[in-house]
């Protein structure tokens, strides 16, 4: 019948696409059409021969299905009823007849229809093996029936009637609950498959309704036992009311119940809950104990124990978000977004703590917010500066009056969620004493392999920390313990340029501070880039920005007090000219750079953690017995160069045209200005050294000159740090020719073209090369 009338048709048939059912051959089902095409195709269908093709379609949502949208194979199915309702849809019951595979589909303007190929029906060999394979498949088919809710004997009865081992199959498969895709997967596969398929789905569903009946056999079992709970509780409540026990007792306790109750508690949380809530309706409230109970109990509901949402986190709004809120530090942000991506890959927080280590001022916490933003997370900061009590960490027992948990659970009530962002800050500040050592309590704290199960005191129940995402940030490493270093992953933090400060200044801070003091379009400030400069020279000494926005602040201030006086000027340029003006004399100034060639004077670079700064080394030549003096406030580093300097001109005294034994009747003084400030490190070494020599051989030191470097014995000349600093130094004291290692001329591709912009800049390996290029030729050796 099916085949002679797809011929009449040219195999083509009106579609309608089904939502959340697959509909089997020899099933017969109802169906609501409420969609304008279905509607039509329908129409069609029954105004015709009643035949019509129905197909599944992926997703229930898709309003208007396209080819992408709806499943290759669906069943050809006779409409035996049709019944329009009064709300403008249809109800139909229709009998799939035959498989069949869809062609080519066609849309026009009023449905969808389709050219099928049909699929055959199958039969089956009646060898041993099929017909064990059948009996099988009954035998937990009708299992299955028993257990079943959803099965009625009529079910049973017509399963028995069909006489195909095909209408079988498909009978089975239309009756057991199953997900669409599965039982797509059925209708599309062979006889054979179809068997093997459901053996397997049958019996893993005759497992779960197994268990469900032994499940409610338990239940039954303990209604008695909770009829029984609920008479002795109405009469412990009429003692209760007899005692003077009151309902706002009752209603606390109801409250806790329901918390509990809706909670995802651990098994240990859970017994020591009920615990303390039994304790608590047995105890009077005048009683110390139920004030304890009680607010142990809802420190306990209040901290997030369900699983928290998924948040986002996308590879180039992280890039977007770190360079809207930082300027520069573009290694730092390339080692947090790998951080970041390797924790979205894996799923989970394990894996290294970050620790931001640096200055004072240079963006350590607002990295942190930015994370959090980054990944859509609540972000908590905790100071740890000062904190020298244990306790502070885990929490006091509940047994001390005011007793309360640690800072961790505390923040952790605080974001109720189960995955924040928390910062440590100042990890290096805290301090031990008789009270105990908080940082050997906050290893349990970020060791991820234990904080699974963090233990406060004052919970006294195991909670889970896994998920939090823990930052810490310190001003150094000297004083955080090696143990809690070797938990986290330091990324250091050097401090900013003098133009990345101003690129700061002019992005970042001045647009802040002009809303912060109210200015708006009627008023108009500009900062010249030298005023940005003048600032951060000559007012501010510091690796972060902090300074720099309280003095861009006091500028504005005094320009809205300016405005308030005459409100006829409105527009206002700050210039480097104009900074005294606003901001009072110069605060720090630098070291005036010679001008002329001098024996026993060489510049040298050098770096600290407010930038690079240049150090004038003087060294002169006295009559003595071999003395070496050493002054300027000098670190053991920077004295231990200037002897590896002198010891270097001893052993090469002939190049210089010194006498062999000179330093038996010659001291040498070396002394670096600015004396009040304390100096070390071992790139001053060739600076020292040519200082020394200019000194003993009476040969000038070129003015225009800087350098940096460490010396050996031998005379090389081994890399240093803070390149790009000193540079920045030598552009500041408008030096021309720089000396700098061989080794780090690499180094000079990741520094800014501004930065060496006008600079020529010399590569050594040895100190021969070095006095070639600094010294002039004139010898007076003394």
């Amino acid at each position: 019948m099916t085949e002679k009338i797809l011929e009449e048709q040219e195999n083509t048939l009106p579609i309608i696409p089904t939502r959340n059912i697959v509909i089997f051959p020899q099933m017969i089902v109802p169906l609501v059409i409420g969609r304008t095409y279905s509607i039509k195709a329908t129409e069609e269908a029954y105004g015709k021969n009643k035949i019509i093709f129905c197909v599944a379609q992926k997703s229930p949502d898709t309003q208007k299905p396209q080819q992408e949208d709806i499943y290759e194979m669906g069943v050809v199915c006779q409409i035996l009823q049709i019944l329009k309702m009064p709300d403008a849809t249809i109800r139909i019951l229709v009998e799939g007849l035959q498989r069949a595979k869809i062609e080519e589909l066609y849309f026009s303007d009023d449905y969808m229809s389709a050219k099928l190929d049909l699929i055959p029906k199958e039969t089956l060999k009646e060898t041993s093996e099929n017909i064990a394979l059948l009996q099988t498949l009954e035998h937990d088919f009708k299992e299955y029936g028993k257990l079943s809710r959803n099965f009625s004997d009529d079910v049973l009865i017509t399963y028995e009637n069909l006489k195909s081992m095909d209408d079988k199959v498909d009978f089975m498969a239309s009756n057991i609950d199953l997900d669409l895709e599965v039982k797509q997967k059925l209708l599309e596969a062979n006889l054979m498959e179809r068997i093997f398929d459901l053996i397997e789905y049958i019996s893993k569903e005759l497992e779960i309704l197994k268990i469900r009946k032994k499940i409610a056999g338990e239940v039954r079992s303990k209604l008695t036992k909770t009829q029984k709970e609920y008479f002795l509780n109405q009469e412990l409540k009429a003692i209760q009311k007899e005692l003077g026990f009151s309902e706002d007792q009752n209603v606390e306790v109801k409250d806790l119940e329901k918390k509990i109750s809706k909670l995802r508690l651990t098994e240990e949380a859970k017994e020591k809950a009920e615990y303390e809530l039994s304790k608590l309706r047995r105890t009077n409230p005048i009683s110390p104990e139920y004030s304890v109970s009680l607010n142990y109990l809802n420190w306990l509901t209040d901290l997030p124990w369900n699983n928290p949402k998924k948040g986002r986190f996308d590879l180039v709004q992280t890039e977007k978000i770190l360079d809207d809120d930082h300027y520069g530090l573009k290694k730092i942000k390339e080692r947090i977004i790998e951080y970041l991506a390797v924790l979205k890959m894996v799923k989970k927080v394990k894996g290294q703590i970050l620790c931001f280590v640096g200055p004072p001022g240079v963006g350590k916490t607002s990295l942190g917010q930015s994370i959090a933003k980054a990944l859509n997370r609540k972000f908590v900061r905790l100071s740890l500066g000062g904190v020298r009590d244990e306790a502070e960490i885990r929490g006091h027992r509940k047994t001390y009056i005011g007793a309360m948990p640690g800072i961790i659970i505390q923040a952790m009530k605080r974001v109720r969620t189960k995955n924040p962002v928390i910062m440590l800050d100042e990890v290096d500040k805290m301090s031990m004493d008789f009270r105990g050592d908080p940082s050997s309590a906050l290893l349990e704290v970020l060791d991820p392999e234990q904080n699974y199960e963090f233990h406060d005191h004052y919970i006294e129940v195991g909670y889970d920390l896994s998920q939090v995402l823990f930052i810490t940030t310190a001003n150094n490493l000297f004083s955080i313990p090696p143990a809690l270093q070797d938990r986290m992953e330091v990324i250091t933090l050097p401090g900013y340029t003098e133009l990345e400060k101003c690129k700061i200044a002019e992005g970042f801070l001045l647009p802040k501070l002009l809303e912060k003091h109210g200015f708006n379009h009627k008023i108009k400030v500009k900062f010249s880039e030298n005023a940005f400069l003048k600032i951060i020279r000559n007012y501010t000494r510091e690796a972060g920005v902090r300074n720099l926005e309280r003095n861009i602040s006091s500028v504005l201030r005094k320009i809205v007090r300016e405005y308030l006086k005459d409100k006829r000027n409105n527009s206002y340029k700050v210039t480097e000219s104009s900074i005294r003006k606003y901001l009072g004399i110069e605060k720090y100034l630098y070291s005036d750079v010679k001008k002329e060639d001098s024996i026993g004077v060489a510049n040298g670079l050098a770096w600290t953690s407010v930038g690079g700064v240049l150090l004038q080394v003087e060294a002169v030549v006295l009559e003595g017995k071999g003395n070496l003096s050493l002054t300027g406030k000098l670190g053991d580093v920077m004295k231990e160069s200037a002897k590896a300097a002198l010891s270097y001109a001893r052993v090469h005294y002939s190049d210089f045209g010194l006498k062999k034994d000179f330093y038996k009747t010659k001291d040498i003084h070396i002394h670096v200005p600015e004396g009040a400030i304390p100096k070390d490190g071992p790139s001053a070494g060739i600076t020292i050294a040519t200082a020394i020599i200019s000194a003993l051989s009476q040969r000038k030191v070129r003015a225009d000159y800087a350098m940096t470097g460490e010396i050996t014995l031998m005379g090389d000349v081994l890399p240093i740090g803070g390149l790009e600093e000193k540079l920045v130094a030598a552009q500041r004291a408008k030096l021309k020719n720089i000396i700098i290692p061989k080794k780090n001329f690499r180094e000079l591709t990741e520094i800014p073209k501004q930065i060496k912009k006008g600079l020529h800049i010399i590569p050594v390996e040895t100190m021969d090369e070095v006095l070639a290029q600094a010294l002039l030729n004139e010898t007076k050796a003394v």
